[in-house]
């Protein structure tokens, strides 16, 4: 097959598998190779331009035949079915939990699915030519003005750049002036925003060089869609990415003296930025630490990673948030996200970035007026790549030629910050083009004004047809060693919606793979050692940081909370809804525990006073309704499933995409069915119970992913230990409370406190009818077999402890042997129950086991997560 197709001049449309639309009239159609002939009756309207509904009604020249590249892809395809192939595509992205914040869908909540398009953007081996010829040329010019405006300052001084868009730009870092980076390269991965205009030219319409996001996301894509069409992506023989990874990586090691031994980091704001999912896509494919700025910290001018062994250092970091945020010290002053004294670890020159702070002034639109004349001078060459047609309306002159230009134009923020929106001239009234022509003349300096240009149209699948829509390229130049670059032969697509003029994804808009054929052999190089089958940037431990180490340890305890209060709730429900009122000790037990674990508010009457309030303010208290204060919520299932889940969002890349999808199902499936529960708590018991019953089932599923799927390094021995810390203070302050209320002397209330234990089959196996006291404390302070013993919790912590510190600090080790001894524990002793049956010997075991875990988890804080005790830092500014 493989040899018909590649003869094929082309392909009639009519053998498209689906009836594609043309593109609107004056943009170039990727489909077809051309440009869409304006339409003869009436001018393009600005909705017509990039919208569907003017490429609907369109109608296509009946000569045109498909652009050859698209005629091998469909060609390839045959009569495969697109339908099942963007379902298997959109079942892919869901599975593996692609996700992308867009601020401006209030209704997608924290995260909303990636949106990828079924049809990749395919670039022919001579566009590719021209557009990575020119992408190289670009990050050599963008990195030396780098160099001049942190160094020289010749671009202002011979006034090819105006001071006022870079000394007067927010992101002009002053406290980086005159340093020099390692290896002499400021700017390590450069993206650039391509269009391909109607003439068939690829121009560049942005550049992106602080923090430019996509290189995981385009990873994803690749695979993603690439695996829809095995065939057509061998057989058209596409261009490969990992030898450019790899070359990054490669080079960043090649500048540093420490080599393949150096640490290198990916920096992340955390996951509630809006592309986490990327940052911790790329740091697995490149086998890179991901850490926050809690993570790190500085001592002597050097930058050192917070882990469970101690301080370690960092020689690189790849950072991904934008430079005001890096430190607060220097920067801003409010920022949580950075690391005090960064700064002063670069002015020293002992640690590599990428990208170098200080690239802010080179993203604003208005340079690329000025950066023909700028590569003559730096480079002694013409740009290979044409940019936008730009005027900065601080130039006088400029801003005479471009104000009667404003109804065809794009006027745009110079500085960043602004809160201002790009704006289509072509969208505007008479009037709006009046009051914006009267802003930029009193504000000049503020506005930037570029030409129009009609993004080609490549197309996407839709149920109905091929659908046309504007796309914007996303190339990445990655440096290989210093001052050398290699463009990524591929790049993120992004879609405009529809209706929409801007393709920009935090619009809504949607992706695309890009195909970049060649001509030549395919590049099959991979992440992975030809010799030994392992990433090669694989580092030989994976170190936990005290930042993951502390939100494992908390994910441990959450989720042995959630499931105490479950259990508690089902109890206390169970108990209190039947038609005869329990004995009056277990309504008070049920009572104290409720309050203790704070399933109802405190204000809430005890069920010894009013069953039936209690009883609705327990239902109601199950899950809050969302906008409830705070100081309104009680710490109930609802709160410790949150809770859980928040948890294991700072610790995303730590588990299995399974394990934080059962996370958030759990929590999400229990405000649904607590939400119906509203309004009719008075009479939901029943409902209540299958929602407690449906979220303990789904929290033992999320306790088997952490017991059996879970690497036993040091982070999953602390959230072993969390919960362990949490078992024991629970069952432990339950019994206590039961021996207070006296509830154990009651049948009820003896059941209700085995089942509290989760020990209710064992027991009765065991002992049959008994009630008393030798036989409960048996099986739940002695038995050494029964996880629910406080016994068990406690060899099981000793001995987390003492593998601990084999990794860590010795001082775990005597942590460990501080706890209580349950080798010294006598039954005879406990169960003897002395005066008033008070049990007394039985409740100072009881008080020692609560005391005793609280000193651990403050001991374990001190130890692992605060490195308080640290030498603090040395900063000289």
């Amino acid at each position: 097959m493989s040899a018909s197709v590649s003869t094929l001049p082309g392909l009639d449309p009519a053998a498209l598998p689906l009836r594609s639309a043309p593109a609107a009239p004056g943009h170039f159609d990727e489909l077809f190779g051309a440009t869409t002939p304006a339409a003869p009756t009436a001018p393009t309207t600005p909705a017509a331009t990039d919208g569907p509904d003017a490429a609907d009604a369109a109608t296509a020249p009946p000569a045109r035949s498909l652009n050859p590249a698209w005629a091998r892809f469909f060609a390839y395809l045959g009569k495969d079915d697109l339908a099942r192939s963007n379902d298997n595509l959109q079942r892919q992205l869901r599975d593996n939990g692609v996700t992308y914040n867009v601020y401006a869908d209030a209704s997608a909540g924290l995260q909303r699915p990636w949106a990828l398009d079924l049809l990749p953007l395919i670039v022919s081996p001579q566009d590719w030519a021209q557009i990575e010829a020119g992408v190289r040329q670009r990050a050599r010019l963008l990195d030396a003005m780098m160099a001049d405006l942190y160094g020289p300052r010749t671009l202002l001084q011979r006034a090819l750049l105006p001071a006022a868009l870079v000394q007067g730009h927010p992101g002009y870092l002053r406290p980086m002036l005159d340093v020099r980076p390692p290896g002499d390269t400021w700017l390590p991965i450069v993206a650039l925003d391509l269009a391909h205009g109607p003439d068939g030219r690829w121009s560049v319409v942005g550049q992106r060089t602080q923090a430019p996001s996509g290189l995981g996301y385009l990873l994803e894509n690749r695979i993603a869609v690439s695996r829809q069409f095995p065939h057509a992506f061998a057989g058209m023989k596409v261009q490969r990415l990992a030898a450019s990874y790899r070359a990054l990586m490669e080079g960043l090691q090649r500048r540093l003296p420490e080599g393949e031994n150096a640490r290198i980091a990916l920096l992340t704001p955390g996951p509630y930025n809006e592309t986490y999912f990327e940052h911790a896509y790329l740091a697995r494919y490149l086998g890179l630490t991901l850490v926050e700025g809690s993570d790190l910290t500085v001592r002597d001018q050097r930058l050192y990673l917070k882990t469970l062994q101690g301080l370690e250092p960092v020689h690189a970091l790849i950072k991904r948030l934008d430079d005001e945020w890096l430190d607060p010290l220097e920067l801003r002053a409010d920022s949580t996200l950075g690391v005090p004294g960064l700064l002063q670890v670069l002015r020293a020159g002992n640690l590599l970035m990428a990208n170098m702070p200080g690239s802010a002034p080179l993203e604003s639109s208005a340079l690329l007026g000025f950066l023909p004349a700028i590569s003559e001078h730096l480079l002694g060459e013409p740009l290979r790549l044409p940019s936008l047609a730009t005027w900065w309306c601080g130039e006088e002159a400029a801003l005479r030629e471009v104000l009667p230009l404003l109804p065809t134009s794009v006027i745009r923020p110079t500085y960043p910050n602004t809160r201002m929106d790009t704006v289509m001239g072509r969208s505007l009234d008479e009037r709006a083009l009046n009051e914006w022509a009267g802003r930029i003349a009193r504000h000049p300096e503020d506005y930037t004004v570029q030409a129009w240009l009609p993004l080609s149209q490549t197309p996407t699948w839709t149920p109905d047809g091929l659908v046309p829509r504007s796309a914007i390229l996303r190339v990445f130049a990655l440096a290989d060693g210093p001052q050398s670059w290699r463009v990524l032969p591929g790049g993120l697509v992004r879609l405009a919606p529809r209706g929409e003029l801007v393709a920009a994804m935090q619009r809504g808009g949607s992706s695309a793979d890009c195909w970049v054929l060649t001509d030549g052999a395919v590049d099959r190089t991979t992440m992975l050692n030809p010799a030994t089958g392992v990433p090669t940037q694989a580092q030989p431990k994976r170190p936990v940081t005290s930042r993951a180490a502390e939100n494992l340890f908390w994910l441990g305890r959450y989720t042995e909370r959630a499931e105490s209060s479950v259990r508690m709730a089902q109890i206390m429900l169970r108990q209190l809804s039947g038609d005869e009122p329990g004995a009056r000790p277990l309504v008070a037990w049920l009572s104290a525990l409720a309050r203790e674990n704070a399933l109802v508010l405190p204000d809430v009457p005890g069920a010894e006073q009013s069953p039936r309030v209690f009883t609705r303010s327990l239902i109601a208290a199950l899950a809050p309704a969302p906008g409830t204060p705070l100081a309104e919520q009680s710490y109930s299932v609802g709160f410790n499933l949150r809770a859980l889940k928040s948890a294991a969002a700072q610790v995303r890349e730590r588990l299995s995409q399974e394990h934080w999808n059962l996370i958030k199902r759990t929590e999400g499936d229990f405000a649904r069915d607590c939400a119906a529960l509203s309004g009719n708590a008075e009479y939901a018991t029943a409902e209540a119970l299958v929602a407690l019953q449906n979220a303990s089932e789904l929290l033992a599923a999320i306790t088997g992913a952490q017991t059996d799927r879970m690497v036993r390094d040091s982070g999953w021995r602390l959230l072993s230990i969390g919960r362990h810390i949490e078992r024991l203070v629970t069952l432990a302050r339950a019994l206590m409370l039961g021996l207070e209320q006296r509830s154990l002397q009651d049948i009820d209330g003896f059941e209700a406190m085995v089942a509290l234990f989760d020990s209710t089959i064992t027991f009765h196996a065991r002992y049959q009818q008994r009630r008393d006291m030798a036989a409960l404390l048996d099986l739940l302070v002695l038995d050494r077999d029964n996880p629910r013993s406080l016994a068990w919790v406690l060899h099981s912590l000793r001995a987390r402890l003492l593998r601990l510190a084999e990794n860590t600090s010795p001082a775990d080790t005597a942590l460990a042997l501080a706890l209580p001894q349950p080798e010294t524990w006598q039954l005879a002793t406990l169960a003897q129950p002395g005066s008033e049956r008070n049990f007394g010997a039985l409740h100072t075991l009881l008080a020692d086991c609560i005391g005793a875990a609280g000193t651990l988890s403050d001991e374990i804080t001190r130890l692992h997560f605060s490195h308080a005790d640290r030498p603090s830092q040395s900063l000289e500014i």
